[in-house]
């Protein structure tokens, strides 16, 4: 009677929930008017043309408590001409002395702002964003999928002024209509929203009322309307650009590519935007380089599985948003731009002594489209085509070649969405498609000849957008030599051979592979409390990783997740959020391959403090892949707790500290971490932050190497004790908004030492102490000239078997040093100071003061590049 109790109350909840109704607020609507006389845009709103239209005001609440009065009034006004709209606001403000005019490069968002949303299209799904800061930065994002997307590296031409005085401060905008879209008619109704935020007290206030409860955010705009007559303007922007570069290495005499230390380059090359009608623009590139762009963080594998690193080319990096297919299971993905101009795969021959290999790709050109219409269709459609690459060479006999270490390959995603009933359901598809020619000789063979996937998705709101489904049903193909698509079977991702593997076979003769992926969610999307349910499946055959990313394969999981949040503010808290989440996982075989669920609480103090804490409890968990190819291996369960403060982010001098720690069933791992972040602001225009970070692990089952003994294959394992040490050092100064200075670097020190080593026995066995056999001291000896472990099983005169010394000690320093100088809106000039250097061996003390002298000796490789960029708008 209990259970049958409790039960009935669970669907007394989801029924209220789904049924119960939520007051929607009045949509207000903005009158504007055509310019009669010029605008000069120099953030005082004291031309003659203002006059012709009313203030708006009456802002609402926002944050931290909804509907409550803004301690300070905000009014705007809006006009508009053949080419340009203007928008003119008004902060008041009874303590302008104490008006936060911090500075930031582009996209910031620092300090006191106002913003502007623009839904042109007026489809109630997408928007374009205009932030003015008080210190004149500009930031503008591309909005979609009602406000659940924010693309900041959207950079559309607009010019802004603003000015602080006796009552507050003011923004003067002015928008040219060729970076909006539009419909082409006379009269137009657009959605119009207008929020400012105070940094001081971290309020914000909206023109238009939305609850932050509410679900979405574009379909609750406000309206603007009066505009008449106004032609969809032709946008047309063409910007060459000219690279310089020179680049120091260590010397390396006998090394006829490295001999001299030195290298010098010149490139040159071209990117477009052209709208082609009202409706769509094709962005281009020939040839681009992409010297400014960070590099990648330091990091050490000791997984099975990829590593992920984020985009950070800007021709890649713009409209992102539009050509994506997350498939479910953290970041995989039918697209990941960095497939395209990654690393050379070819490899050389043991013939080659000295080589200069390509770092990357080189990308040739690229032309991307993206449009939208009237009715509610969008589009993207992404086509690039990289170089043939070759590496020059010496072969031993001292004679000179090259040799191919990547083929020409043509790269193709398209992605198309249909709005339905005001967006209310969307549906969509994907493709991708990749093609090498001619991979053929220095392994180039087993990579894919070419390779497809796609998808579709729905997602459905209903209730009000209160409640919402999403389904997705993607596929994959690749195809290639027997030797590529054997790879492929026994990949990382899905290893086919392994022992116990029941369900999936590796065929030798396959030179094609089709594999499939679905995922399935429900929830309530919106109000104090949230929830959602959901399944998806990735099929063992399934593989994205020519043109997208995927970790693993053979796996259906299930989940649930709630939360319930606080946001009117209570004595304690401006803002509560209290999650929970939980999940089961099988592979194809129906083995249950791990469960586990995870709480967590997130707190914002009324002083703007902010804490948290959560923790997450594992049961016992199976892995197909750690044993690389071997058969699957059975883990303890886990128990993984942390904790976090922050102070008030409105201070000059902001720090922050997390703390976390891990703990293996049967003792079995053993891990913790602190994380550290200092935020110093000692002028409105520079800002310093430094992030320290500390983490050591243990693990007892961590895999070393695979060798074969008695006509049988042995899997060996460590315990391998793991310290990492590494900091991110940012510095930024605006000179102007358009003129600053920018460094990153990160030095980074690992460590790892083995010991007690033991070989794979019963991988699965119930028995904990089962699943291995420990050696004895007598059968390791290690071999300190040949840096190897010989392991003596038979007690015989001979070492039965050797594996490599596996410790490991990695230091390495990457740095960025940057001039970005705006010199025009759209023009940029680029001076940049690139530094590189590590060093990797098996010291005998690799303690932190070992390693920090290390870090200080580092040979380095140094880029010095200038790149000088023109827009040509016409």
């Amino acid at each position: 009677m209990h259970k049958r109790g409790q039960a009935l109350g669970v669907l007394f909840l989801l029924f209220f929930s789904l049924f119960s109704q939520e007051q929607k607020e009045p949509t207000k609507s903005y009158t504007t008017a055509k310019a009669g006389s010029e605008l000069v845009i120099d953030g005082k709103l004291d031309d003659a043309a203002w006059d012709q239209v009313e203030w708006a005001g009456d802002f609402t609440g926002h944050m931290p408590e909804y509907k409550a009065k803004p301690t300070q009034e905000t009014q705007f006004k809006i006009l508009y001409d053949d080419k340009y709209l203007y928008i003119g606001i008004r902060a008041f403000d009874s303590e302008p002395e104490k008006i936060v005019k911090r500075m930031s490069r582009r996209d910031g968002f620092d300090g006191d702002w106002v913003e502007v949303n623009i839904d042109s299209y007026h489809d109630k799904r997408t928007a374009f964003s205009f932030t003015a800061s008080v210190s004149g930065v500009k930031g503008d994002e591309y909005i979609s999928n009602n406000g659940n997307d924010w693309d900041s590296t959207w950079d559309p031409i607009w010019y802004l002024r603003t000015s602080v005085n006796e009552k507050g401060w003011i923004a003067e905008y002015k928008i040219p209509l060729s970076q909006l879209r539009f419909a082409n008619k006379e009269n137009h109704t657009w959605g119009i929203q207008v929020q400012r935020r105070i940094f001081r007290i971290e309020e914000r206030s909206t023109w238009q009322p939305i609850n932050p409860t509410d679900p979405g955010w574009v379909h609750l705009f406000g309206e603007l309307t009066g505009i008449k007559g106004i032609k969809p303007q032709k946008q047309l922007e063409i910007q060459p650009y000219v690279v310089a570069s020179a680049q120091t290495f260590p010397k390396e005499e006998e090394n006829p590519f490295r001999a001299d230390g030195n290298d010098f380059e010149g490139n040159i090359g071209l990117d477009a935007k052209i709208g082609i009608t009202s409706d769509i623009t094709l962005d281009l590139t020939v040839n681009p380089d992409f010297g400014q762009v960070e590099a990648d963080p330091s990091a050490v594998n000791l997984s099975a599985f990829r590593l992920f690193f984020r985009e950070q080319r800007p021709f890649f990096l713009e409209g992102n948003n539009v050509l994506t297919f997350p498939t479910g299971g953290g970041r995989n993905n039918l697209f990941y731009s960095r497939r395209i101009g990654g690393r050379p795969q070819g490899s050389l021959g043991d013939d080659v002594e000295y080589s200069d290999k390509p770092n990357q790709t080189r990308i040739l050109g690229a032309a991307k489209i993206t449009g939208k219409n009237a009715k509610g269709f969008s589009w993207g459609l992404l086509e690039s085509v990289t170089n043939k690459e070759k590496a020059d060479v010496v072969y031993e006999n001292g004679t000179r070649g090259k040799e191919t270490v990547a083929p020409f390959t043509n790269f193709l995603v398209a992605r198309a969405q249909q709005d339905i009933n005001e967006g209310k359901t969307v549906v969509g598809a994907m493709i991708t498609n990749m093609n090498r020619i001619n991979n053929r000789g220095n392994d180039l063979e087993l990579l894919h000849d070419n390779a497809q996937s796609g998808g579709i998705d729905v997602n459905h709101n209903f209730k009000d957008r209160k409640y919402g489904m999403t389904f997705k049903y993607m596929f994959s193909r690749v195809a290639g030599t027997e030797g590529a698509v054997y790879e492929t079977q026994t990949a990382s991702e899905r290893y086919f051979q392994r022992t116990n593997n029941n369900h999936k076979n590796v065929d030798s003769t396959l030179t094609s592979l089709v594999g499939s992926a679905a995922t399935l969610s429900f929830g309530r999307r919106s109000g104090n409390w949230r929830w959602s349910i959901g399944t998806n499946y990735r099929s063992p055959e399934f593989e994205l990783n020519d043109s997208g990313f995927l970790v693993q394969t053979d796996n259906i999981s299930t989940w649930g997740w709630t939360q319930y949040r606080v946001t009117k503010p209570t004595r304690l808290f401006r803002s509560q959020r209290y999650n929970f989440f939980y999940e089961r996982n099988l592979d194809f075989g129906g083995v249950n391959t791990g469960t586990g669920g995870d709480g967590n609480i997130n707190l914002e103090l009324q002083n703007y403090w902010g804490l948290g804490t959560g923790m997450y409890i594992g049961g016992t968990q199976v892995s197909n892949a750690d044993l690389r190819g071997g058969p699957s291996i059975t883990y303890p369960g886990e128990v993984n707790w942390w904790y976090w403060v922050g102070t008030n982010n409105q201070k000059k001098i902001r720090v922050s500290f997390s703390n976390w720690y891990n703990w293996g069933n049967e003792d079995y791992s053993k891990g913790s971490g602190i994380n550290f972040n200092f935020t110093i602001r000692p002028t409105d225009a520079l800002r310093i932050s430094l992030s320290p970070n500390v983490s050591w692990r243990r693990n007892d089952l961590q895999y070393i190497d695979q060798v074969d003994f008695n006509g049988e294959t042995q899997y060996l394992l460590g315990r391998v004790e793991q310290t990492t040490y590494r900091m991110s050092m940012r510095a930024n100064y605006n000179i102007t908004p358009n003129l600053t200075l920018e460094f990153w670097g990160q030095p980074f020190m690992a460590t790892g030492e083995y010991s007690e080593f033991k070989k794979v026995h019963l991988a699965n066995s119930e028995n904990y102490d089962d699943r291995f056999r420990i050696f004895d001291p007598n059968e390791v000896i290690f071999n300190t000239e040949d840096e190897e472990y010989e392991i003596f099983e038979s007690n015989g005169a001979v070492a039965d078997y050797t594996f490599s010394d596996p410790d490991f000690n990695n230091v390495q320093f990457r740095s960025n040093f940057v001039v970005r100088w705006e010199y025009i809106p759209g023009s940029t000039l680029f001076a940049v100071w690139s530094s590189n250097g590590s060093f990797s061996d098996q010291l005998e003390d690799n303690s932190f003061r070992n390693l920090r002298s290390q870090l200080g000796n580092l040979e380095t490789t140094n880029t010095f590049l200038i790149k000088y960029t023109y827009r040509f708008i016409l």
